[in-house]
């Protein structure tokens, strides 16, 4: 069975580690100035090398040859998630003390070392604090944060990065050659992207695609295994969104997700087009991303993409007798006499040209400078803006009393600088609204039962 390439390419020496120099070229010093410290930690993100790193300089440090498959009882790897009890640490603890058997030194590596309990902590810091000659301990953890301070503080620090794209597209492109891969650089480069700055996971990638084909390996082919929307479907959705069309919007959005990408995949090219194309047209819209995921992904995915436009389109809903309904903030519903034109607090079905301009995303950043209570309440509002006047549609009675306060209500009028009514609609209403754009997207399978939303 042939070797997977994160495997095959692991180093074996310091000098082999790529894109990680701060780190590597210390520690290389170290050892050749005899300086080693009881007790290293080593932060960053998952796949940046902080195990492989670890076990070479264990290996290094003690003169041993480093094979990945070879087995020194002078170097110890635990994993925190699994031996994280006071109990375990304890055991350590007494084993530590016991003097290498080959090495110079015994060295402890102990991987997601912030899964730790308090107690198993409070366990290792006594050796930490008098440690014997003989001991190393190297700590790794993609949450630095958790761990504690007093651990910290007896251990040298070293940071792990990401890799920066053009060291891993160099890198991934001396892999491919050595394995007689074709492979063109664009279909390189989305790898690249989709690895996150990871050796592991971009390795894991390469591998993943490198039986695409015999022939030339194509950007097209790889975005179409790994099922990936092109930048320009992106792009076309996000500039449906600036400009308040909630029919391209939807449009665009069910063509990509018809065509086999999950939700959650286009939220995160989503993110990653927004951070790589940066708009501030596009910037609210990253508060709502990650919140996108099952159950109902694809719902909440068009909720974020259509929350807090300005003007929102769709045909008006037929009652039975085949008359239009008109919402009205007096009555919920209300049937007319003749078919016509209707309108809603969260939904204007007239022509954008005949609608009062208003940017709704910049009286929303400047609100939140003057206070960030009336912020998070407008996010939980609807608004329509027609012959000067703003009106906005409170989710509920909590929202609406803040807003109506006197020196809130100030605020608002002056940052709008216009008129600005606080109007009392029920949540139901614009819960019906969002539901029947779901419902439209998702073929009339989503229904308002009079329980909660699906998401």
């Amino acid at each position: 069975m042939a070797k997977a390439l994160y495997r095959k390419y692991r180093p074996r020496s310091l000098s082999g580690v790529v894109g990680q120099e701060q780190v590597t070229k210390v520690l290389a010093n170290s050892i050749k100035q005899n300086k080693i410290s009881h007790a290293y930690l080593f932060i960053g993100p998952r796949g940046t090398g902080k195990t492989s790193v670890a076990r070479i300089f264990a290996h290094e440090i003690n003169n041993f040859s480093y094979e990945l498959e070879d087995d020194y009882v002078d170097i110890i790897e635990i994993d925190g998630a699994s031996n994280r009890g006071i109990d375990d640490i304890r055991e350590l603890r007494e084993k530590a003390l016991i003097a290498p058997t080959s090495g110079k030194y015994k060295v402890y590596i102990i991987d997601e070392v912030h899964m730790l309990t308090k107690e198993a902590f409070n366990a290792l810091l006594k050796i930490l604090e008098e440690p014997p000659k003989h001991i190393v301990f190297i700590m790794a953890t993609t949450d630095a944060h958790k761990v504690p301070a007093t651990i910290t503080s007896r251990a040298q620090i070293y940071t792990f990065k990401l890799a920066n794209q053009e060291i891993m597209l160099n890198f991934l492109e001396s892999v491919a050659e050595k394995e007689g891969m074709k492979i063109d650089r664009d279909a390189l480069s989305i790898i690249v992207k989709r690895g996150g700055g990871s050796f592991r996971d971009s390795l894991s990638l390469l591998d993943q695609i490198s039986t695409l084909s015999e022939d030339l390996i194509t950007k097209e082919l790889v975005i179409s295994s790994l099922g990936l929307p092109n930048d320009e479907k992106i792009s076309e959705l996000l500039d449906a969104r600036a400009s308040g069309d909630v029919v391209k919007i939807t449009t665009v959005l069910k063509d990509l997700l018809s065509s086999g990408i999950k939700p959650e995949t286009l939220t995160e090219e989503i993110i990653s087009f927004i951070i790589d194309n940066p708009n501030p047209e596009y910037f609210t819209l990253l508060e709502k991303l990650p919140e996108v995921k099952a159950p109902f992904a694809e719902a909440k995915l068009l909720v974020a993409l259509t929350q807090n436009l300005t003007v929102f389109s769709r045909p008006a809903p037929v009652a039975a007798n085949g008359l239009k309904k008109t919402p009205s903030p007096a009555s919920n519903i209300e049937i007319s006499d003749a078919p016509q034109k209707t309108s809603s607090p969260a939904f204007d079905i007239e022509d954008s040209s005949s609608v009062d301009a208003f940017n709704w995303e910049e009286f929303l950043a400047r609100v939140k400078e003057k206070s960030g209570v009336i912020y998070s309440q407008l996010l939980k509002t609807s608004h329509e803006f027609k012959n000067g006047v703003l009106e906005i549609y409170p989710e509920n009675k909590f929202a609406k009393n803040t807003l109506s306060k006197e020196s809130n209500k100030r605020i608002l009028v002056d940052e709008a600088g216009t008129q600005v009514v606080i109007n009392d609609v029920g949540k139901n209403q614009e819960k019906d609204e969002i539901l029947a754009k779901i419902s439209d997207i998702m073929g009339g399978k989503v229904k308002n039962d009079g329980g909660e939303n699906p998401f």
